[in-house]
């Protein structure tokens, strides 16, 4: 299957086909193997099987949490091309999924996300993002191949430092999602 999958672009087309799965984050946190013979992902399995995928191009596999308040965390496998960075990303909301490498830092791509990341109050909810996390730490449970959940990697992402995206006073004065961003960006959302 990796083979099929030589670039960037065409790993997410693939994460974007795999049905969503709606144990979101409570039950099950799938192997990229896993996800290959079940072919569902939620946000974090799909990041994991697109960090897998980026290693098999030769890209180290890196996963970047963005952290939310009032609503679940999202995970991306980042990657830098030409020296900007972009990401894959398995989300039941549209706008929080492909970026192109064109972002010059972390911040700006974590930012990238921002305007599409709300909560069904209509909140825009991101506020942090953490530093990439090579997964070749986890090599050793076998994060790829496991034919168990690999927890502990979820486990590590919370543990760790995450950068603010926003001041008190900013934060204080953000407005609600526009109607429309909202309704678009709901597009084949799973319930």
């Amino acid at each position: 299957m990796f083979r099929r999958l030589t670039h960037p672009e065409k790993i997410q087309r693939f994460l974007d086909e795999l049905a969503y799965n709606k144990e979101l984050g409570g039950d099950t946190c799938y192997s990229p193997r896993l996800v290959l013979r079940k072919r569902m992902a939620h946000c974090m399995e799909g990041a994991l099987f697109g960090a897998a995928a980026l290693r098999e191009l030769g890209y180290p596999p890196l996963l970047m949490d963005l952290e939310a308040v009032r609503d679940d965390d999202h995970v991306l496998a980042v990657f830098r091309h030409g020296g900007h960075w972009g990401a894959l990303a398995k989300s039941n909301y549209s706008g929080l999924r492909y970026r192109e490498p064109v972002y010059r830092t972390l911040r700006e791509l974590a930012m990238s996300y921002f305007e599409h990341y709300f909560n069904l109050k209509g909140e825009k909810t991101l506020r942090r993002y953490s530093r990439p996390v090579n997964l070749a730490r986890f090599d050793r449970i076998g994060w790829m191949t496991s034919e168990d959940d690999v927890w502990a990697i979820p486990e590590h992402l919370v543990t760790i430092a995450h950068t603010p995206l926003l001041s008190r006073e900013q934060e204080r004065s953000l407005s609600r999602m526009d109607a429309r961003l909202m309704e678009a960006g709901q597009v084949g959302t799973v319930h």
